[in-house]
Order: C-alpha cells, then sequence, then structure tokens
C-alpha cells in the first residue's frame, strides 16, 4: 500500500531537495515515487502536478542524477532510488564537478594571469620608484605571492609561521620540493599554533631534512627567500578581528636585516 506524505511534510522535504539540487518539478515527483512503487510517466505528471509534456524529461533528469529508475514492464514504469543512496551519491557527483571546474578555473586563471603579466609590466613604463615593495592586504594575493618565492627559491628559505595562515606551510607540498632541490628550509613555530595533526606532520617534514624549531611567540610573519627577497605581515593593531597587512618586497639590504632577526630567534628557541 502507498505511503502518502501529510502536506506539512511533503512541502518540507520538497523545499530541502530543491537546496540539495533538484528543481520543482524534480522535488515534486521525486517525493511522489518514494511513496509508492512504481508509476507511469503520465501517472507521475498527474500526482505530482507536473505538466504531461514536461514529466518526461523530469524522469530523464532524475534517472540521470540518480533518484529514480526504469522498471521495464509491458510499459515503462518508474520507481525511487532509495533516498540513502540516491541523495549521498548525487551530492557527491555535485563536489566531483565542482573541483573540476574550479581546477579548471585555476589553470586558466593561471594562463591568463601570465599573458597579462607582460602588458601589465609594458603599461606601467618600467620600474616605479618603490616597486621593490609591495603592500598586500588580502589572504589570496599573500598566498600567491608566498609560493611564487618559494617555488623558485634556490638556496635557503626561512619563516616565522604563526595564525591565522594564508598559506600553512605544514600543508605545503612546495616546501617538501623546495628542500628535495636542495634548499635548507627553517621553519619557526609558535608552540601555542601547534595541535595534535600540526605536531605529527612535523615529523614527516623532518625526515625531508626540513628544520623546525618552536618559540612561545613570535611577533609577526615572514619568509624569506635566498636572502634578498620575501615577505613580511604584522597584525592591523586597529581591529578586533585578527587581519595582517604584508609588504612583499624585493630588496637585499631589507632582507639582510630581517634575516638577524630570524637568526636571533632561531638561537633561542626549541629545536623539534
Amino acid at each position: 500500500m502507498a505511503n502518502e506524505l501529510p502536506d506539512v511534510d511533503f512541502e518540507k522535504f520538497w523545499r530541502r531537495l530543491q537546496q540539495a539540487g533538484l528543481n520543482a518539478y524534480e522535488a515534486r515527483s521525486y517525493l511522489v515515487l518514494v511513496g509508492h512503487p512504481r508509476f507511469k510517466a503520465l501517472e507521475l505528471a498527474a500526482r505530482a502536478r507536473v505538466p504531461r509534456q514536461k514529466i518526461y524529461e523530469v524522469l530523464d533528469s532524475l534517472v540521470e542524477k540518480g533518484f529514480a529508475q526504469v522498471v521495464q514492464e509491458k510499459t515503462k514504469l518508474f520507481s525511487a532510488v532509495e533516498p540513502g543512496l540516491a541523495i549521498p551519491a548525487y551530492i557527491e557527483r555535485q563536489k566531483e564537478t565542482m573541483e573540476r571546474q574550479v581546477e579548471d578555473q585555476r589553470r586558466h586563471a593561471q594562463g591568463l594571469a601570465h599573458e597579462l603579466k607582460a602588458a601589465y609590466a609594458e603599461g606601467q613604463g618600467g620600474r616605479g620608484t618603490l616597486d621593490y615593495l609591495r603592500i598586500v592586504n588580502d589572504p589570496s594575493q599573500m598566498a600567491v605571492h608566498y609560493r611564487s618565492m618559494l617555488s623558485s627559491v634556490e638556496r635557503e628559505y626561512v619563516e616565522f609561521s604563526r595564525p591565522p595562515y594564508a598559506v600553512d606551510p605544514l600543508d605545503e607540498q612546495m616546501v617538501k620540493q623546495a628542500a628535495a632541490r636542495g634548499v635548507r628550509c627553517r621553519i619557526l613555530l609558535e608552540s601555542a599554533a601547534l595541535d595534535d595533526e600540526h605536531r605529527a606532520r612535523l615529523e614527516d617534514y623532518k625526515s625531508v631534512g626540513i628544520e623546525v624549531r618552536e618559540v612561545l611567540s613570535l611577533p609577526m610573519k615572514l619568509a624569506l627567500f635566498d636572502h634578498t627577497q620575501g615577505l613580511v605581515a604584522l597584525l592591523d593593531p586597529v581591529i578586533t578581528r585578527p587581519a595582517w597587512t604584508a609588504v612583499v618586497f624585493d630588496h637585499s639590504g631589507f632582507a639582510e636585516a630581517l634575516g638577524g632577526l630570524f637568526e636571533e630567534r632561531w638561537r633561542r628557541a626549541v629545536t623539534h
């Protein structure tokens, strides 16, 4: 015997299925199928209040999305796929599709940025008086600068690491890749910022030759590359929400001065 959903439950589930990604006709048709063993297409159209000319399109979509299946008897019948299977599988497929789209966008954006970089340099008419310094407030842009310098470092990379992170060095595979190229990598961390998961990763870093030490506190974020370029980030002292402003630089004298600060704190730190 078919189980009809009460009107209040039908309305609630109808809206929630739309939030999950079905359209209004698909959600209504699926809910009717859930309460019955099987339906002919035109019978379902009448029960689900879907226009007859639309019902085959709706059912094809539900089958494609994994919410309905075809039962072939004398005539074609449709039944619901069990919700515990249909909904998680649909969301997982949606996630995979989005991840592919984001990866495609990332590749496209990298190529676009590379092509526009030359046009930008030409449009600026050469180097300005402060081109060796750049102020960056956006965490995503900080991450781009950080990864760009890390990918090209040849001799030494050092860092003061403290949260909140634009890029967590303990999550950054490029640090391992730099070490594999023979770059000396040293990271100074705040002890209080290390949870059990981070501490477990430290052993992985040590195994590839990355040096890590701990201190109670650090005055700033700092990353230096080959004694010539890097970034330094300071917490905004005005707003209450933690936010960083970074100075990205390409200046050997400034890098030398900050390198001295790093070495002084490194000597006082605890070896992990």
